[in-house]
């Protein structure tokens, strides 16, 4: 059988970073192929030559049995080559239609749009993928999940014969990560090839046919997805066991230090009071929707309230402002890094210094030294991996973004850490170490606040476990109590709302 894609000794440096080195993959037709590896380990690296957007240094590519020089994206995709990439590129002004078929729309005499033939095109193309979406329905007002069906079509209105999704469940619920098996089982069915990135390891023996691992710039193995277990996966990707994924340290929880009392938000939050005392990880679980992510901005100010107080060592302090909540020692490690948490154009030490510049301003004038070297005790003490701290901080792995924005707040000496989603799109080991900074935190004194879709990290990190439902508290309930089974059902409705934690309101 020809492979739909085969990579043969590719290698590609850059500036004092060797991000492949003889790497060799192939992609049969009609298989759904995972690629995984720590953050840095070159599955980025790999995606961009295999699409053109960048060149290889050494190496041979075939597609189709046929050997090919991929110089563009545009070459990719006239070769059958596809990509969706994680952070989407739709127009939110424009309708489905428009976005599946931008730039190629079919035209009548004189370069005029056939308007009808492009609506019908893709209303085909959405029946055959089984996509139930009004192809003139406006892409702002769609779902993430939906939008990103609307990026595969387009991919596939090129005639692919090799997809490539990256993290393509990184901000799906549940119900949506099944429609998308759905959707890539049935491209399989019909001979389409399809190369998928993830750091979910759980959902590859699902999804997945066979799994390559990739660790700092080689290709490690290929294995069977369904046959092998993920401790084994894990090993191959960092090189060692990870026989703790998370390595809580349980130290002595002491005064209380933070205390919500009747947050509300009219329509997305509604009377939430809890409490976090120093030396305490409390996690907090809910569904998409349940008013998780708005409870911190509401805590910091991000976001007015409508009522409700917050209490810090006791005393009633009025948060109008994230400027407030970071005088007041509270911190917000926000959902989408990227957007709210980093300046992705500036420098590794331009972010690592946004919420302490006063510190290192004299009349109007950073001292740049005395920057640089709070900069520099970060990355070292972070293991910040990046070439120097000029290097653009949108060029980092996702894990090492995350490390930044932990650094940014450190710097502040807060008291009090909410971190939204910190593990989501980074890989096993650099997971760990997050973990590990949340350790120190608390050895440290300090309190945390843990919001996470991913139950298995609520419960494996936390002291207690709060849970949301529909922008209400329903539940306070101490480690032992919060078994997989009551968490998910407190979420869902389907168990009345309990509070049977001590700490509570």
């Amino acid at each position: 059988m020809t492979p739909t894609l085969r990579v043969a000794d590719v290698s590609k440096s850059y500036p004092g970073v060797r991000a492949l080195q003889h790497v060799d993959l192939e992609v049969l037709p009609g298989e759904i192929h995972a690629v995984i590896g720590e953050n840095g380990a070159g599955k980025s690296t790999l995606m961009k030559i295999v699409f053109g957007v960048t060149q290889p240094d050494s190496g041979a590519i075939e597609v189709q049995g046929t050997p090919v020089h991929i110089g563009s994206p545009v070459e990719a995709q006239r070769l059958g080559v596809a990509m969706v990439h994680q952070e989407l590129s739709l127009v939110p002004a424009l309708d489905v239609a428009r976005n599946i078929y931008l730039g190629r729309e079919p035209s009548l005499a004189l370069g005029i749009i056939d308007w009808p033939a492009l609506y019908r095109n893709a209303g085909a193309l959405l029946r055959r993928l089984g996509i139930a979406l009004n192809p003139r329905q406006v892409v702002r007002g769609l779902s993430t999940a939906h939008k990103q069906m609307v990026e595969i079509a387009r991919a596939l209105s090129w005639q692919s014969k090799l997809l490539i999704l990256d993290e393509p469940t990184s901000s799906l619920t549940q119900g949506e990560i099944r429609e998308l098996f759905r959707i890539l089982r049935d491209l399989k069915t019909g001979g389409v090839s399809v190369l998928y990135i993830s750091h979910r390891l759980e959902e590859l023996p699902e999804i997945a046919d066979r799994v390559t691992v990739m660790r700092d710039g080689h290709t490690v193995g290929t294995v069977d997805a369904r046959s092998t277990p993920i401790p084994a996966l894990i090993r191959m990707m960092v090189g060692r066991g990870v026989d703790q994924l998370f390595p809580r340290a349980h130290v002595p929880i002491g005064d209380e230090i933070l205390r919500v009392e009747g947050l509300t938000r009219h329509g997305v939050v509604e009377d939430v009071s809890f409490s976090v005392h120093a030396g305490e990880i409390v996690g907090m679980a809910g569904l998409v929707g349940a008013g998780r992510s708005e409870t911190a901005r509401l805590i910091v100010g991000a976001d007015k309230k409508d009522a409700g107080r917050t209490i810090i060592d006791g005393r009633v302090v009025e948060i109008g402002s994230p400027a407030v909540a970071i005088a007041a020692g509270i911190a917000l490690l926000p959902e989408d890094r990227k957007q709210q948490g980093l300046v992705l154009p500036l420098p590794v030490k331009n972010n690592l210094s946004l919420a302490t510049l006063r510190e290192f301003t004299r009349f109007g004038i950073v001292w740049q030294r005395e920057r640089d070297r709070m900069a520099q005790r970060f990355v070292r003490d972070l293991s910040i991996r990046t070439p120097n701290l000029d290097f653009r901080v949108r060029n980092l792995s996702g894990g090492n973004q995350q490390k930044v924005v932990l650094g940014k707040w450190l710097g502040s000496h807060p008291r009090v850490l909410i971190f939204d989603e910190p593990t989501r799109g980074i890989d096993v080991g650099a997971k760990v170490e997050v973990y590990e900074e949340m350790n120190d935190l608390i050895a440290r004194g300090a309190g945390i606040l843990l919001i996470s879709s991913e139950l298995p990290e609520v419960l494996g990190m936390s002291d207690r476990v709060l849970v949301m439902h529909e922008g209400r508290l329903v539940a306070d309930l101490p480690r032992a109590e919060a078994t997989p089974e009551r968490v998910i059902a407190l979420a869902s409705g389907e168990e009345l709302p309990v509070l049977t934690s001590a700490h509570h309101g």
